[in-house]
This record gives C-alpha cells, sequence and structure tokens, in this order.
C-alpha cells in the first residue's frame, strides 16, 4: 500500500516547511515598520513596539493549541490555516491606524497564525526522516525563519517607500497568502505505517539513540526533566534575544557604528547557520552535549561583549550570537521529539516553547533596566552571562527520560 512513498515525499515536506517560515518572517521587518509608523503616522517608539510585543507573546504561548491541534487533525490543515490569518491579520492592519486595534490585527491576528504555522512545520518533517536526523532535519525546517529578515526587511522598506506604510501591510498579507497557501499542501505526516529508511552508517553496526515511547502531555509534566528544559531555553534564549533587541543600538554605543540593517543581516545570516550546525552536530554528539557547548560559547561571548569596540569585533560578537540564539531553535524540538516521542511532539514542544515566550521579556528588559540606570550594556551582559551558567548546570543534570509514566501496556 506505502510502496509508492520514499524519502523524497519527505524531503518535500523539509523543504515546504523551509519555505513557510521564510514566507512568515514579517516580524524579522517590524524595526523597518515600526519606524514608518513613528514617522508616517506620528506614533510615540512605545505605541509603535506595542503591536510586535503582543505578537511574540501571542505566538510564545499559543505554540501549546497549535501543537495540539496539528497533532490531533494533521499539520496540512494548521499551516494553511496559520498562513491565512497572518496574511489577514496584515491586510486587516492595512485599513487600521490605532496602537489598540492593530494590537488585535497584528499582535493578535497575525501572531497566532505565526503560531499555528511554525508550529506545524517541524513535527511532519522528522517523521518522514530516520531519528539520527531528526536534528538536521529540524535545523534544515527552522532556518527559514532565520533567514527572512534577509529579505523581508529590504522588501517592507522598498514598499513603505513607495507605497506608505497601510499599502505595505496589504501588500505583505496577500503575498504571504498567495505564496504560502499552495506551499501549505505539501506539509503532511507519513503514512501509517510508514517506516524511514535506516542510514548505511546506521546498518553498518554503528548504534544511535532509540526512540523513546511517545507521551502524552500530561505525562511529559510529570517528568522533572521537562522543567530542567524549559529553564535552560528560558535562560538561554534571553541573551540571543537581548542581542537580537539591541544590535544597532550596541554598535553606536560601543562603537559609534551606525550600520545597524548590516548588524541585522549578520545576524540573520549566522541564527540560521546556527540552526543548521547545532542540529546537525547534534546527531552527532548528542542534543544535551551541544546545549553544553552552545551555552559555554555564548557565555563567554557575553562576558567579552563589553570589550567589543570596533568594527571587526562587534561583527564577531553578533556572529556568535546569531549562531548561539539559532542552534537552541534546533536543539529543543529535537531533544522533546528524543524524550518524548514523535506522536505529541507538536503539543510537548508547544510546553517547552512557553519558555521561549518568557525569555523574550527577560532579555529585552534586562538591557533596558541596565542602560536607563548606567547608559551601558556592560552589567547586562554580565547578568545573562551568569543566567547561561545558570542553564549550564542543568545540562549535567538532564538525562534521557526511560520510561513512560503510569503506563499499564
Amino acid at each position: 500500500m506505502h510502496k509508492q512513498v520514499t524519502i523524497r515525499d519527505g524531503w518535500k515536506v523539509v523543504i515546504a516547511g523551509l519555505m513557510i517560515n521564510l514566507s512568515i518572517g514579517v516580524l524579522y521587518s517590524w524595526s523597518v515598520i515600526k519606524k514608518a509608523l513613528v514617522s508616517e503616522w506620528g506614533w510615540t517608539n512605545n505605541q509603535a513596539t506595542m503591536p510586535y510585543t503582543i505578537a511574540i507573546v501571542v505566538w510564545g504561548f499559543t505554540l501549546l493549541i497549535a501543537g495540539r491541534m496539528q497533532d490531533k487533525i494533521g499539520p496540512r490543515k494548521v499551516v494553511t490555516t496559520g498562513v491565512i490569518l497572518t496574511g489577514l491579520g496584515l491586510i486587516l492592519s492595512g485599513f487600521l491606524k490605532t496602537p489598540s486595534l492593530l494590537g488585535i490585527s497584528f499582535g493578535v491576528l497575525a501572531g497566532l497564525g505565526i503560531s499555528f504555522a511554525y508550529s506545524s512545520v517541524s513535527p511532519p518533517a522528522i517523521k518522514w526522516f530516520h531519528p539520527s536526523k531528526k536534528g538536521m532535519i529540524t535545523g534544515i525546517v527552522v532556518a527559514g525563519m532565520g533567514l527572512a529578515s534577509l529579505y523581508i526587511a529590504p522588501l517592507t522598506t522598498m514598499l513603505i517607500k513607495n507605497f506608505q506604510i497601510s499599502n505595505t501591510f496589504i501588500v505583505l498579507g496577500v503575498f504571504i497568502i498567495t505564496v504560502g497557501v499552495p506551499i501549505a499542501q505539501l506539509i503532511k505526516n507519513p503514512p501509517v505505517g510508514y517506516t524511514p529508511p535506516v542510514p548505511k552508517h546506521i546498518s553498518s553496526g554503528k548504534t544511535i539513540h532509540v526512540d523513546s515511547v511517545d507521551f502524552e502531555w500530561n505525562e511529559t509534566l510529570k517528568t522533572k526533566q521537562f522543567y530542567f528544559l524549559w529553564i535552560m531555553f528560558a535562560l538561554a534564549s534571553s541573551a540571543g534575544l537581548m542581542i537580537i533587541g539591541n544590535i544597532a543600538s550596541i554598535a553606536v554605543a560601543q562603537a559609534s557604528i551606525a550600520k545597524g540593517a548590516f548588524f541585522v543581516g549578520l545576524l540573520a545570516i549566522f541564527n540560521a547557520c546556527g540552526r543548521l550546525a547545532g542540529g546537525y552536530l547534534s546527531d552527532i554528539i548528542g542534543r544535551v552535549n551541544t546545549m553544553k557547548i552552545v551555552f559555554v560559547l555564548q557565555g563567554v561571548n557575553m562576558l567579552c561583549f563589553p570589550h567589543y569596540d570596533t568594527f571587526l569585533l562587534i561583527s564577531v560578537g553578533t556572529a556568535l550570537a546569531g549562531i548561539g540564539y539559532g542552534s537552541l531553535l534546533a536543539l529543543f524540538p529535537s531533544v522533546i521529539a528524543d524524550f518524548y516521542g514523535v506522536k505529541n511532539a507538536g503539543f510537548n514542544y508547544g510546553l517547552v516553547y512557553t519558555a521561549w515566550g518568557v525569555s523574550g521579556a527577560i532579555g529585552p528588559i534586562i538591557a533596558g533596566f541596565v542602560v536607563d540606570k548606567t547608559g551601558k550594556y556592560d552589567q547586562a551582559y554580565m547578568i545573562s552571562a551568569a543566567l547561561l551558567a545558570v542553564a549550564l548546570i542543568f545540562t549535567f543534570f538532564t538525562k534521557p527520560v526511560v520510561k513512560k509514566l503510569n503506563s499499564s501496556k
């Protein structure tokens, strides 16, 4: 029955997932949109930041719902819904001109759409491949989100220059729906009974991690490993998000370099590279071992950041921050699938992804508070380094889950 299904079908799902993440990466153009809201509509910076902040929070916390839905009704329907909601949120934003209404249209509606689409492309992709490829496949899919700013920010800049901000929202919304909906139809789970081919180096006798049994969400929450992973994700992500949100200001403050667009692009490239490299490396040496390397790399980079006062040094620090942060987005969905199985990976990852939503507040709040008090970022770097040290400690206590709880089977 399933003889016609091959690994090529799995690669179609991977590429489609990558393209979906590229298409919904509109959040990465918000710095451009924010500037236009201030200059064209006379909004304050706080008002112009609000829709973005709402979208981040909605994304981080509704991934639970989206993950559960794709586990139950299949990823294609959820991704399609997500793409349509994202596009409609943007189109509606083109007709609204108050912070509160844009907070609903972009923050809630588009944020919900991004959450639905993003949550539902990695789980089906990894189901098509042998467990030894989880990290690599996840890294490829999520790299699309990291690369999105390379095209979406310049595109948004061009649209605003020629059509103003209201029409830009509408054009971006139509673009996302037109491109994303057809691609979403390629996102699917493998058929029941499908067994992914075993790589040659595995069949030659090399032993690898064997998948755990599938955990329901309530069973996942009963394991201490879940809470260790949640804490590590929240603390480690906060450092990367702090740099992402402030790199343009950091370059000016520490090196008098007004090339924010360059550093944003550099971050995007190495963010994507980190997702690919982190996922691939974790397939070879293990997820937790890779986390140890990433946390140390991030921590050392934070300790060195106060001394980055030239274009070259700022560039190196930006690249390392991008690699460190990006790798987390490949490592954590992979380790969740390792520990708790792939059947309910969408919802189980949604549970741990709430940590990312929290980290989106931790990093920027630390940076904002420190800069307001001292005029510099130095203490923020030290706090981030300390948080990463705590995350590193937790890696030594995070072991694979060995059996399913309360199992009567």
